[in-house]
């Protein structure tokens, strides 16, 4: 989750949402990445998209397991069933809850650490950045003239 954590805050540096995630196999990383939404004018690039992006094609995610910062949403929940990763471990999900029983119900295994960094930093950005997150999670209301 160390890992997971400093993609974050990188993203966080670029001026981007503070997600990240990582791939790990044999107790290796493999792929890791963050949330480059901001960054690349790209409304799919989710930290856990981003991580298996960088990753590249492993053939089996079997024997995977994915950590993100944050509960993944059902964008990547879905890109976490499509591949058949069986573990996901999330940094929390008091912040946003995710997709986790949509994961379950595909037997995908869920550990949520409720960690305080993890909050602290979501926390932090969206008291300075609502309009971004709320964009982030699909949840902006649009004035209409």
């Amino acid at each position: 989750m160390k890992a997971a954590i400093a993609e974050a805050k990188k993203s966080l540096q670029e001026g981007g949402i503070p997600i990240g995630s990582v791939l790990v196999k044999d107790n290796k990383i493999i792929g890791k990445g963050h949330n480059k939404r901001v960054q690349d004018g790209d409304p799919i690039t989710h930290a856990e998209i981003d991580c298996l992006r960088n990753a590249g094609r492993i053939g089996n995610y079997q024997e995977t397991i994915l950590y993100s910062t944050l509960m993944p949403c059902y964008l990547c929940a879905g890109a976490v069933v499509q591949f058949g990763i069986p573990k996901v471990i999330a940094g929390e999900s008091k912040t946003f809850k995710g997709a986790k029983e949509f994961m379950e119900s595909h037997n995908i295994e869920i550990i949520d650490l409720d960690l305080d960094d993890c909050r602290r930093l979501m926390r932090d950005f969206i008291t300075q950045n609502p309009n971004l997150w709320n964009e982030d999670i699909g949840n902006l209301v649009s004035k209409k003239s």
